[in-house]
């Protein structure tokens, strides 16, 4: 199975501080120039609104992942404590769970936690594409220790040229402007 990849030009602008990577967005954003990513080695607090991101659906993911939890702790005592192996332990009737459920409440709980976390894990590194095997790209590695990267895609510019990004560019506080870099996407 051959995979069809396609280049787009790219221009990479490398900032090496926060504030300045989140006025040059503001900037870039205010001339009408859409920025595909940032690449940042920490979150830049209020970046998500000057590119347009969406908030995500993480919370409503998590309680799902809780209620999940929830449910196979239940299962697993129900299961373990009722069908497969009764005992009577403390005089406990041992033919019910409704009727032993505030003992297990401490299970249920680390449960649903270790479930919930487990799942909001994997969910995290498939979403960002950190899972191994999974094509991730990082056009520049110094994004993840000191330095700022801003893609910005020509064919999501159609109305500026490069050069015109270049000098919309160099009106801000960027440290380095790369336009050979070539991005590949599936």
């Amino acid at each position: 199975m051959s995979s069809k990849k396609e280049s787009k030009k790219t221009i990479l602008a490398v900032f090496d501080d926060p504030d300045n990577t989140l006025a040059g967005a503001k900037a870039l954003m205010g001339k009408g120039i859409k920025i595909r990513e940032i690449y940042s080695p920490f979150p830049i607090h209020g970046i998500d609104h000057v590119l347009g991101i969406k908030p995500t659906r993480v919370s409503t993911i998590a309680f799902f992942y809780g209620a999940t939890g929830t449910f196979l702790a239940l299962l697993m005592i129900w299961y373990m404590n009722i069908e497969d192996w009764a005992m009577d332990i403390g005089g406990k009737p041992s033919f019910s769970l409704a009727q032993n459920l505030p003992a297990y409440i401490p299970i249920t709980f680390e449960l649903t936690v270790l479930i919930a976390a487990h799942l909001m894990n994997f969910t995290f590194l498939f979403t960002s594409r950190l899972f191994p095997g999974l094509n991730n790209m990082n056009p520049d590695p110094r994004s993840t220790d000191d330095k700022f990267v801003m893609e910005i895609v020509l064919d999501d510019n159609k109305k500026m040229s490069g050069d015109d990004i270049k000098s919309a560019l160099q009106e801000t506080k960027v440290v380095e402007v790369n336009d050979s870099h070539l991005l590949y996407k599936d």
